[in-house]
Formats: structure tokens, C-alpha cells, sequence
């Protein structure tokens, strides 16, 4: 996030403060990004990365999940619900 998005986003949600044990030299480079400006603060880019991390979570969850579906019904329940939503559509 760049320094406006970021006061945005502490602007419009609300934060806990927590305490975390992180290795020096991770530490180290989250200095280097907030000292090159790529994030304001040590919080906004841990913070950032938590929440990519958990996004890519979610994405690969759904996924998973997709995966599982068998295509052939999930297409024949497609084609059974269109053909009953466009005899209800009106005809312009």
C-alpha cells in the first residue's frame, strides 16, 4: 500500500495493537521497505502482508473447493435453471 491508501484504510477500520516475535533479519528488510517508502510504517506493510497472505488463502481454498465439483452436473444444473429463468423473462 502506498502512504494514501494506507491512511485510508487506518482511517476507515478499526486496529488492535498486538505483539509479535519476528526474526532480525525479516525485521531487517520491513525496515528497508518503510525506510525506502514503500509502506509508512512497520505496521502497514506486516500488516499488508498478513492480509495478502490471507486473501491468497481464501483464493486457494476456493479452489480446492471448485476442484471437487463435478463439471458435467454443475453445467446440467446451469442449463435446467436458464431454461426456467427465460420462460419467466419478459419478452421485449
Amino acid at each position: 500500500m502506498t502512504s494514501g491508501m494506507t491512511d485510508w484504510y487506518y482511517s476507515a477500520v478499526s486496529v488492535a495493537k498486538v505483539t509479535i516475535s519476528i526474526g532480525q533479519d525479516l525485521l531487517k528488510r520491513v525496515d528497508r521497505l518503510v525506510e525506502g517508502q514503500i509502506f509508512d510504517s512497520r505496521s502497514a506493510a506486516i500488516q499488508t502482508a498478513v492480509q495478502e497472505k490471507i486473501i491468497r488463502i481464501d483464493k486457494s481454498r476456493l479452489a480446492r473447493a471448485c476442484a471437487k465439483l463435478d463439471k458435467a452436473l454443475e453445467q446440467s444444473l446451469a442449463d435446467d435453471g436458464l431454461a426456467a429463468e427465460i420462460e419467466e423473462w419478459p419478452e421485449y
